[in-house]
């Protein structure tokens, strides 16, 4: 009845990048873990903070004034309103948290923007 979620088992459920699975949700919270690789867009979520957690490779987060890299166990928050784009060079495992509902292009939209709320 009671079992920890194992990261490495849900990231081998799927291979798909750019598309985040939900593994958990506290109160209005969701834990989403996603692959990445290349670039994605430019987009800000006006609502709400998003937090990221590396749990393999190692993130760029860019900024219209500079960049953060974010490597394996470290984590890094965009402020809400604050346009980012992120990226990796190589595949990229990492953990996001934010509100439910939020999607992963905020209101840009347009081709890379995920169904949401779909859990593994």
């Amino acid at each position: 009845m009671y079992q920890a979620v194992n990261l490495e088992n849900k990231f081998s459920l799927f291979d798909a990048h750019w598309q985040p699975k939900v593994i958990a949700q506290m109160n209005d919270y969701q834990f989403k873990i996603v692959k990445i690789e290349g670039d994605f867009i430019w987009h800000a979520h006006p609502e709400t903070d998003e937090a990221f957690i590396v749990v393999e490779g190692v993130l760029r987060i860019d900024f219209r004034d500079g960049h953060v890299l974010v490597n394996p166990g470290e984590m890094y928050v965009v402020p809400k309103g604050i346009e980012h784009k992120t990226s990796a060079e190589k595949t990229v495992k990492m953990m996001m948290i934010e509100p439910c509902g939020v999607l992963n292009t905020g209101h840009e939209g347009g081709e890379r923007t995920a169904e949401n709320d779909v859990w593994i």
